[in-house]
């Protein structure tokens, strides 16, 4: 039997017994889980779980530690199982190869035990030790708190590129956050658990919730100094982009397709229709051979995309309609009288 397997085996008799020893004492079921991700932090790992620690002692409440190491090749891994074989209040999750954040969100969310769930990447860079400021937030009656990064110590095309996000979504979703990508959220677990996030849709948490209802509100937290990863490379912005329309298609139009491709479909080909009755008004009336003018080719190929469009749109409708009792859109906050 493996070291990891003994500190599992040994955990869950622990939670058959609903509650788990702390430095030598017994407490109550956890009413915080924190979930860190973690890839290739190496000696950032101790700092940053001795202040997680000390922030969540002064605030209070019980609480748990999950740390999810998403395949690091560096000796963060080695850290944490040292950390996690001395403090019973911390679970190590190892992931057999990288899969990204918001699969650690979801194995983290799997094996918590609090009603409460702060998610902070360790990618971020950010005091740990202000993290209860969040929860501070949802004691006032929000349902989901977004970090915001304050002020900002990474590169200033990372800062850039974050404005440029950050604006495009406040005005997509209506949300007056400063920082929506910042990936440290509080939150309930049943606020988590009525959103369907997947691929990189983690960043999108906080338009997600908003959309289901949920107070969003956001707080300032610390960023520390650090080396920190530009984004430098195209095909990230390409798939940030194609991302941000998802989201906007998910949350505006995931019940009328229609909607968002008839529209695109109808403007094209009515470009197309337009032109094509100019070529052949101009053809009719003798004005001059329109046989191989790009006009004429530009007319045919906006009539025939638009079409495509609101067929798709049209199919994308008939599913919809057939799959609609199994499609939940809504979320009820409280019923009375039942």
């Amino acid at each position: 039997m493996t070291t990891e397997t003994k500190i599992s085996s040994t955990r869950s008799t622990l939670l058959d017994e609903n509650e788990i020893s702390g430095n030598g004492r017994a407490i109550a079921m956890p009413a915080i889980s924190v979930i860190v991700p973690t890839f290739n932090n190496g000696n950032g790992v101790m700092p940053m779980y001795r202040a997680l620690r000390q922030g969540l002692e002064n605030y209070g409440e019980s609480f748990e530690l999950i740390f999810i190491d998403d395949a690091s090749t560096d000796n963060t891994y080695a850290q944490l199982l040292e950390i996690a074989k001395k403090d019973r209040q911390v679970k190590l999750i190892r992931m057999r190869t990288s899969f990204g954040e918001t699969s650690a969100l979801d194995a983290g969310m799997r094996h918590a035990l609090g009603q409460r769930l702060v998610f902070a990447t360790a990618r971020v860079h950010v005091n740990m030790q202000s993290l209860p400021r969040l929860l501070q937030k949802l004691d006032e009656g929000f349902d989901l708190v977004v970090g915001w990064r304050t002020p900002r110590q990474d590169s200033g095309v990372n800062r850039v590129v974050s404005r440029m996000f950050n604006w495009l979504m406040q005005k997509q979703a209506n949300l007056c956050l400063h920082d929506i990508n910042s990936s440290v959220i509080a939150t309930y677990r049943s606020v988590l658990e009525n959103i369907t996030f997947y691929g990189n849709l983690n960043v999108f948490i906080p338009v997600l919730a908003a959309r289901q209802g949920y107070k969003v509100s956001e707080e300032q937290i610390e960023q520390l100094p650090g080396t920190f990863r530009k984004s430098v490379h195209v095909s990230e912005y390409i798939q940030r982009l194609l991302d941000i329309i998802t989201v906007i298609f998910l949350t505006k139009y995931s019940k009328k397709p229609l909607h968002f491709l008839g529209f695109f479909g109808i403007i094209f080909a009515f470009a197309g229709l337009v032109m094509n009755l100019y070529l052949f008004t101009y053809r009719i009336l003798g004005f001059g051979g329109i046989a191989g003018r790009p006009l004429l080719l530009l007319g045919a190929l906006l009539l025939v995309i638009g079409l495509q469009m609101i067929s798709i749109g049209l199919i994308g409708e008939m599913i919809i309609y057939t799959h609609a009792r199994e499609i939940k859109e809504y979320n009820i906050e409280t019923v009375v009288g039942e």
